[in-house]
């Protein structure tokens, strides 16, 4: 928890009750919340707080995110947009090192009768097993956003280090899943959408990337990135006019129809940029077979889709890619005066089901 925050114990209250806390202490009103502006009945929120002491990012459920804002970390900026905001360093979810202001979509919306990894809840591709038990066969995200800010200061230039993520698609992490033996339930992710801007440059890349679908300790498992605007992320190259700058809007689309994603990014000053892959089988987005990869792709998860402030730069110094060592203190006032980290302003954020159009 940051210290600019007061500290409430609420170890002995029911979660409903820590929903209604949460409430009260992030919104003055429904019109101001993020909710009165955007259709957030569908989805859940991850913030960089954890005011019910269980050492874990809180997450504020559908039903509270209604009426939730957080005036540093998640509200309607003047000019109308939804903004996320995350430091380096705060507390984070159990599975990750980075922090995040994020939504998590939620296909059921209030009906918790649903269990979150519900066939109901999620969606998968048309080449699933049990596609026939799904509610939802692929859907739809599209959004319009500006990255505001970045984390500056990295010990390690890594990959992820001055980098956020904006958008994702998430398998589901499933011990279930895991056990069938089909090379599923690991957790991966097909596709996240990056924005990275080395602290020198004015201004950043674009791109997004896919994960092979493979077990954690595989040494074959990584991100494969594709190119949108400027460069990718193991590049130190100035993307100058090729490059978006902080504050510059653009626009994406994931549309996954029966087992295909189709990806759209669009900018008013850039070429539009689009892919196509099949999640079913290990054809990358070049029309490359990827010996490496999951022969079926990701055939047998529940997905789910993400958007928001995903921060990539770990304050965690260690070994492996992901960790850059980026600094913070986590006194929120301390680590925003130093540039330790992320912002993101959406001005459009819709899910919708699958669409026959691309």
């Amino acid at each position: 928890m940051f210290k600019a925050l007061s500290t409430i114990s609420l170890s002995t209250i029911s979660l409903s009750t820590i929903s209604l806390a949460l409430l009260m202490t992030g919104c003055a009103s429904t019109s101001d919340a993020p909710a009165g502006k955007f259709d957030l009945t569908h989805w859940k929120i991850t913030i960089p707080l954890d005011r019910d002491n269980n050492g874990k990012a809180d997450d504020i459920d559908t039903k509270a995110l209604q009426n939730y804002q957080h005036s540093d970390f998640f509200y309607i900026d003047t000019n109308g947009d939804m903004v996320f905001t995350s430091p380096n360093k705060a507390v984070t979810t159990q599975a990750s090192s980075n922090t995040r202001s994020e939504l998590r979509q939620m296909i059921r919306g209030l009906d918790t009768s649903i269990g979150t990894k519900s066939y109901s809840n999620n969606f998968a591709i048309a080449a699933h097993s049990d596609a026939a038990y799904f509610d939802q066969i692929g859907g739809r995200l599209d959004a319009s956003l500006k990255v505001n800010h970045v984390a500056k200061n990295a010990k390690h230039p890594k990959k992820p280090a001055y980098s956020v993520v904006v958008g994702q698609i998430h398998a589901g992490k499933d011990k279930e899943v895991i056990a069938e033996g089909n090379g599923f339930g690991w957790g991966n992710e097909p596709i996240k959408i990056y924005y990275k801007k080395w602290p020198n440059h004015d201004t950043g890349s674009v791109f997004w990337t896919y994960e092979r679908n493979l077990e954690k300790d595989n040494p074959d498992r990584t991100d494969i990135a594709y190119p949108i605007w400027g460069n990718t992320w193991e590049n130190p190259d100035d993307p100058k006019s090729s490059g978006i700058a902080l504050g510059e809007e653009f626009s994406y689309t994931i549309n996954v129809i029966g087992s295909v994603m189709h990806l759209t990014f669009t900018q008013k000053d850039k070429k539009t940029v689009v892919y196509n892959i099949d999640l079913s089988n290990n054809v990358d987005a070049y029309g490359k077979v990827d010996e490496k990869d999951n022969s079926a792709g990701y055939a047998g998860d529940w997905l789910y889709f993400k958007a928001g402030a995903y921060n990539q730069c770990s304050t965690l110094d260690a070994d492996g890619i992901w960790y850059a060592g980026c600094s913070g203190t986590g006194d929120w006032p301390t680590d925003k005066a130093n540039g330790d980290y992320t912002s993101v302003s959406f001005s459009k954020l819709k899910l919708s089901h699958e669409s026959e159009k691309k």
